[in-house]
């Protein structure tokens, strides 16, 4: 019977002289975006174990011990040692082992194990909050069969996995419209709070919010655990998840959003009506309306009140997720918090502009030409934190193009390259916009007047009954969207006069459409706005994508901890494969050598060796010789001891120099069939 090795449960344009702006900022973007909406930085990665993946001691070890390149957070139950039979020998007690830089855990193990290979399972959660997982073998005296699979599933995966994945999409989209409806209310057109459209956008937008940090918390458990949905409702894991940085992190943003619902509240509700009440002249008028004034201070506490509740919410991601990790923390997450706020400010901004020009009639030129300036200051904020973050993140040109997070990031840039020609082009009908004579942006509908209790307001140059009551709206036009009104009375039958309500109420919308769709400026304004948004909403999917990317700085730092087969790094074993082929019967055949730990010092010998066919090879005499060109030292000869069959080693090799050292391994496999193979491998 198979036995798996378990898992532990545990820019818009600028208003003027735009072209030479926009160079400016494409270049930024170039730096800039090599950063995620929220950056992402190293997760950890296991950087050394001991015993080694792969490695044959002498006697039973009495722990297992793993190193990381950054702080985990691991539980009794985060390391697992199976024997060969699937049965656990560890004491499900986990050791601290960490000091200074150094991040170390360990588990120690059961004495008088029996010769064998052992398989080591581990989970753990990195300070990202991202969960790591993984699994090796080693052998006590030879290697041996085992019934022991190692898992392939990792940490986070699954079901569990797509789901955690979604609400945290779901939590960034939220975001972003959440405080870019508000700011663009705020900054760019104040009466939209009375606007249903927006009103809308922006309440969805916080429940959307608030839905996917709940989906979060709860998934939270079986995502860096057991990757089963019945775990959401286990209370004792949602207890722990409580004490961790991410699961704090989570309930203070649930705490935030409840200020951010009464925020909305005040923003639609007294704000609205205050503006509704001021009307146009008294708010063109502040200096002598009273009430224009307090509409003004009312405007700046709510600006001053949103941008802190927004920084909170964008802090509860960078205290507790990528910037809080690796090189520069206390830089890094202010960067980060104003990184988030201004693609909020940018993006969102966006998506409520595209509504307001979609469905509501009468939004100012003004507006879309202040939101332009927003915009553009958004992005130089994007440059600024930009520039910061993807030096710390990619390290490296090299890792732009030999990385996975380095290639998502050209496909962002080349996204934001798109963005911004597009963002160029809805310029340009901004300024037509500008460029016509002073006016809303749609014409306002029709005045109405209302009549007697026997009465309805209506419009009247198209009949008054039947079908009559949609005439002159196909075909007409400007000039028809302002018509005089006439009482009407009521026909008895209420269906009737549900049908004519219905009427009256199609018509007025097929009014405001063709008002809307008149002004060929406001209507190219709409489609590169639409435009925009949908290359927004591809772009902020990749930005999701790359928070899940392992960075390239870390990339690259794991590939010189591990080195290629023939490079020796500290507290990482020699590991190279030899071929051969002596020119005899049955003489070919590879060897395979580890030097452990391949440092200067005392190392210990292992090799194997393998007939073509892959079975072991029995050879009649195998030497080593070990040679430092550089240094004239050597060749030092060496014969290793016969462990088992096929299997050779050799304790206590002593290398007294660091450099690139020549290994000549000398296989014999009759009384006179003989050949030397060398490698050059570099011994730190």
């Amino acid at each position: 019977m198979t036995a798996t090795a378990p898992a532990p449960s545990a820019a818009r344009a600028p208003a003027t002289a735009f072209l030479p702006r926009l160079a400016l900022v494409l270049a930024a973007l170039l730096a800039t975006l090599f950063t995620a909406a929220s950056p992402a930085t190293a997760h950890a990665a296991l950087t050394a174990s001991d015993p080694k993946d792969g490695a044959v001691v002498a006697t039973a070890p009495a722990q297992v011990t793993l190193s990381f390149s950054e702080q985990v957070a691991m539980g009794d139950d985060s390391i697992r040692v199976l024997d060969p039979q699937g049965r656990r020998v560890d004491t499900g007690e986990l050791r601290d082992m960490c000091s200074g830089n150094t991040v170390r855990y360990g588990t120690a193990l059961h004495t008088g194990l029996p010769d064998g290979t052992y398989t080591v399972a581990w989970q753990a959660v990195s300070a990202d909050s991202h969960p790591i997982s993984g699994a090796f073998t080693f052998s006590i005296g030879a290697p041996s069969a085992t019934d022991v699979t190692l898992p392939t599933a990792q940490a986070g995966g699954g079901p569990v996995g797509i789901a955690y994945g979604i609400a945290r999409y779901a939590a960034y989209a939220g975001f972003t419209v959440l405080v870019g409806g508000a700011a663009f209310i705020l900054l760019c057109w104040r009466r939209g709070a009375a606007e249903r459209p927006l009103q809308k956008l922006v309440v969805r937008a916080w429940v959307t919010l608030t839905v996917a940090t709940l989906v979060m918390l709860m998934l939270r458990t079986p995502y860096t655990g057991s990757g089963k949905f019945a775990d959401a409702f286990d209370l004792d894991g949602l207890r722990a998840v409580l004490e961790t940085k991410t699961g704090a992190s989570l309930v203070s943003r649930l705490l935030l959003l409840g200020a951010a619902a009464l925020f909305v509240a005040v923003l639609f509700g007294v704000y609205a009506r205050r503006l509704q009440e001021a009307g146009p002249e008294e708010e063109a008028d502040a200096e002598t309306s009273e009430r224009t004034r307090d509409t003004n201070d009312l405007t700046f506490g709510l600006a001053i009140g949103g941008a802190v509740v927004a920084g909170g919410i964008a802090a509860t991601w960078a205290l507790s997720e990528h910037a809080s990790t690796g090189i520069q923390p206390g830089i890094a997450m202010p960067a980060d918090i104003l990184h988030l706020l201004a693609v909020a400010t940018w993006l969102g901004g966006l998506t409520a502009l595209l509504v307001a020009l979609h469905k509501v009639p009468g939004i100012e030129r003004a507006a879309v030409r202040r939101f332009s300036t927003v915009a553009f200051v958004s992005v130089l904020v994007l440059a600024v934190t930009g520039v910061y973050q993807s030096w710390r993140q990619l390290g490296s040109w090299s890792a732009l193009t030999g990385t996975d997070y380095g290639r998502l990031l050209l496909v962002k840039v080349g996204l934001v390259a798109v963005l911004l020609g597009v963002a160029y082009l809805s310029r340009k009908w901004t300024a037509r916009l500008a460029d016509s004579p002073e006016a809303a942006v749609a014409p306002a509908a029709s005045a109405t007047e209302t009549a007697g209790p026997g009465d309805v307001s209506r419009e009247t140059s198209s009949g008054v009954s039947g079908s009559d009551e949609l005439d002159g709206v196909d075909g007409s036009d400007g000039s028809n969207v302002s018509r005089e009104t006439e009482p009407v009375t009521v026909p008895a039958d209420p269906e009737r006069a549900a049908q004519l309500a219905r009427q009256r109420a199609a018509r007025e919308n097929a009014r405001e459409k063709q008002a809307r769709d008149a002004d060929p400026h406001r209507a190219g304004l709409r489609r590169s706005v639409l435009a925009e948004a949908g290359i927004a909403v591809i772009l902020l999917a990749v930005t999701t994508v790359l928070t899940s990317t392992e960075p390239g700085r870390t990339v690259e730092q794991e590939a010189g901890r591990a080195g290629s087969s023939a490079t020796a790094v500290p507290d990482r074993a020699v590991k190279i494969t030899l071929p051969f082929d002596t020119g005899g019967q049955n003489g070919k055949g590879s060897v395979r050598l580890e030097l452990d730990p391949g440092r200067v010092g005392a190392n210990t010998l292992h090799l194997w060796a393998d007939s073509s066919d892959g079975k072991p090879f029995d050879l009649p005499e195998i030497k080593v010789a070990f040679t430092l060109p550089a240094k004239d030292i050597g060749p030092l000869p060496l014969v290793p001891d016969q462990a088992a069959p096929g299997h050779w080693t050799a304790s206590g090799v002593q290398l007294p120099l660091a450099g690139e050292w020549r290994i000549d391994v000398t296989v014999r496999t009759s009384d006179i069939d003989q050949t030397t193979v060398q490698k050059t491998v570099k011994i730190g």
